[in-house]
């Protein structure tokens, strides 16, 4: 009887998955993951325990797939360690709390470098470290060495500090609608790198690593907020999850929003002219920035960092362009839909 030939080949360098073993590269990783300033037992047992000092704990995963949601010929393992963080600390920042801790879930092929995993950790402890928080846990497998690359499932656990979580739900008719971050960079610098560019660094910097402005989200719940959200998938997009949610019409004061994010010229004006587009498009429905989006109460006194971009009105739910409807105004503008959907 003649032996099965190996499903894959075993000729990996030195420093791979395979040769090194799992808890080799635990081991490796978890030198880079730093400390959460809430763990009583960090990673190493079976399980992390936490403190959580406000008795709740806000909960979020988001999953980054190779070749879909990064490229390693586009970017650092450190810049997808922090744009996987980012992701997940914005989303906390936007339920008005701060992130404590993160587990990571890792399906990578086994010819995958030791040395790649190890910048990823070092980028996620990086982002999350001005927070205090840290990597306390998590699991690695094999994935197939035909199954596309690495899966990266990272949740994140935050605390509301004693605040009540700031919903999507919550907009009313008369409410201010404010922003606070920058939106459009990460859909800039995504149009420069499929071209094969990589300038301007701003916009591919941008790209490579959002910077969410996470102190906005805790600010604005200080400051009554009703409704909130990341912009992760567009500005038209989760406006529109805001005003279904809340049972409201959403309507962006153009001018007021232009003012907000392109009123000094910089990277977008300069690609969109290079393109032949309008930079526009990527405001309104460019995503993975993470800019905070919110409402605040007619009057109330916007936080440091919030401007204006709108209004809460009532109608039939939905998003509008000074009075017109988000869809017409992003295909005015050259944009395909208005943001980023999943499964298209």
């Amino acid at each position: 009887m003649t032996r099965p030939r190996p499903l894959v080949p075993r000729d990996d360098p030195a420093d791979s998955v395979r040769v090194v073993g799992e808890f080799g590269v635990i081991a490796r990783v978890l030198a880079r993951s730093g400390v959460a300033r809430v763990a009583e037992v960090g990673p190493g047992d079976d399980a992390a325990v936490l403190r959580a000092p406000d008795g709740r704990v806000v909960a979020t995963t988001d999953v980054l797939v190779e070749g879909r949601h990064f490229r390693r010929d586009w970017s650092s393992a450190e810049d997808v360690g922090h744009k996987a963080a980012a992701a997940n600390l914005a989303d906390v920042a936007a339920m008005g709390g701060v992130t404590t801790a993160l587990l990571v879930g890792l399906a990578c092929p086994p010819d995958t470098p030791t040395t790649w995993l190890e910048g990823v950790a070092a980028g996620l402890a990086a982002e999350c470290a001005p927070l205090g928080a840290a990597v306390v846990g998590g699991d690695t497998v094999s994935a197939a060495p035909d199954s596309g690359g690495v899966v990266l499932s990272v949740t994140a656990l935050g605390d509301l500090g004693g605040r009540a979580p700031v919903l999507r739900s919550g907009a009313r008719p008369g409410d201010v609608l404010a922003l606070a971050g920058r939106l459009g960079w990460s859909a800039c610098g995504l149009a420069v790198l499929r071209r094969g560019f990589t300038s301007p660094a701003a916009a591919v910097a941008a790209h490579r690593r959002p910077a969410p402005p996470y102190a906005a989200g805790p600010a604005a719940a200080e400051a009554g907020a009703t409704a909130m959200c990341d912009v992760s998938d567009g500005l038209l997009a989760d406006a529109g999850h805001v005003a279904e949610e809340s049972g409201v019409l959403v309507d962006v004061d153009r001018a007021a929003l232009v003012r907000a994010t392109l009123e000094l010229p910089g990277p977008l004006q300069q690609v969109a002219a290079a393109l032949g587009g309008d930079p526009m498009a990527w405001v309104l429905t460019g995503g993975e920035d993470h800019a905070m989006l919110a409402t605040f109460p007619p009057g109330a006194d916007l936080p440091d960092g919030w401007a204006r971009i709108g209004t809460v009105r009532e109608g039939e739910p939905g998003v509008r362009v000074d009075g017109e409807p988000a869809e017409a105004v992003a295909a005015a503008v050259g944009a395909e839909g208005t943001g980023h959907a999943h499964f298209r």
